[in-house]
């Protein structure tokens, strides 16, 4: 009788290997909040209501100056998406975007009395309307296309968005109306083939499409932080992973607007972190987007992402403190969609370089669902 061939297993996936997480090390050297976030988002330490732990984002200098500088109207500097210059003061003309989004990364709850101000222009900004009166600096001037109005309050339409996501309002009606309506557009974009030849050329410049709709930043951002609507949408998800797979165009698109084009440097056509030598120009984008694709639950699904990970893994010491693999600095970025998250620490110099980019690992790490061993 002839014997059943024997049925050999499928491959056996190893499971990943744990991570050394230096709490200790970023108790004794980091800021307040990265010492908060840490403990909080990282470690996931249980920490009681009444503890005075949770008033460590509030001490910190810097979130305290940023806070302070805010109008009582809620808005900062009559701003909404500008990063202050390298060149000035720290928060010198910040808008009020990217403000609210840095003091929830130093940890500020969204009750703390700068947040609740802000609130309010935040959900006015979700309006379907183009009001140029809620295009702030970036009201169209005198002579602009007539769609600049548009574009400019979808631009911020979906930053307010992201912003309100961030801050934990995924489950309100107003968010979730606004991110029905974004997420359908971004599909029907996804779905077509417009998405794999977004662009067309006009004189001796590739421009966008006029129906094409490709993802901005803003709305990758508000994807990110709405775990719920995004489980309800997950062919997007599943679209956008393929997408940003893809080669990004070299250079920033724009749109067709009479005589000169505009750039939209906020539209992501493609993978914006193509290689290690693009992360290592610059690691706060490099890690912004690591920890936004992990929020996306993308982040496993891309190999050279997963490849670039690990290997800022491995330029951590003996004690799981990062360090870069050249020069002996803390890193630094212009790019203005890092800026919200780094540098949290307020001082670079000595221990204190490393604190972030050791923290944002971790972090990625527990996103990843990463068993994370606190030393």
């Amino acid at each position: 009788m002839t014997q059943p061939a024997t049925v050999l297993p499928s491959a056996f996936e190893e499971p990943e290997s744990a991570i050394d997480f230096p709490l200790h090390w970023l108790l004794d050297n980091a800021t307040e909040s990265i010492q908060y976030r840490a403990t909080v988002d990282v470690a996931r330490l249980p920490i009681g209501e009444s503890s005075r732990f949770h008033g460590l984002p509030y001490s910190v200098g810097p979130a305290l100056e940023l806070a302070l500088s805010q109008s009582a109207d809620g808005v900062w500097n009559h701003a909404i998406l500008t990063v202050p210059s390298a060149r000035g003061d720290r928060f010198h003309g910040v808008g009020t975007i990217n403000a609210v989004r840095r003091l929830v990364e130093y940890g500020w709850d969204r009750e703390s009395p700068p947040l609740l101000r802000a609130r309010r222009i935040m959900f006015r900004l979700l309006a379907e309307d183009d009001d140029p009166a809620y295009a702030f600096e970036l009201t169209p001037r005198r002579g602009a296309d007539p769609g600049a109005g548009r574009r400019a309050r979808t631009i911020l339409r979906e930053a307010a968005a992201a912003t309100l996501a961030q801050a934990g309002y995924e489950k309100d009606p107003r968010l979730r109306g606004a991110a029905a309506r974004i997420g359908a557009r971004l599909l029907t974009f996804l779905s077509s083939p417009i998405a794999a030849d977004p662009l067309v050329r006009t004189g001796n410049q590739w421009v966008l499409r006029p129906d094409a709709s490709p993802p901005s930043i803003y709305t990758l951002i508000m994807l990110a932080y709405m775990p719920l609507f995004r489980n309800e949408r997950y062919e997007v998800i599943g679209r956008l992973a393929d997408y940003l797979a893809a080669p990004a165009p070299r250079s920033a698109p724009a749109v067709a607007t009479g005589k000169d084009p505009v750039l939209m440097p906020h539209l992501v056509m493609g993978n914006p972190l193509p290689s290690m030598f693009a992360a290592e120009a610059d690691i706060p984008w490099a890690l912004t987007w690591l920890e936004l694709a992990a929020r996306l639950g993308i982040l496993r699904k891309n190999e050279g992402w997963m490849s670039i990970f690990d290997r800022f893994l491995d330029s951590r010491d003996e004690r799981g403190v990062w360090h870069p693999r050249k020069n002996p600095v803390a890193p630094r970025s212009t790019n203005p969609y890092a800026w919200p998250n780094f540098p949290l620490e307020p001082s670079l110099t000595g221990e204190a370089r490393w604190t972030d980019v050791t923290f944002r690992l971790g972090l990625i790490a527990r996103l990843l669902g990463r068993q994370v061993n606190l030393i």
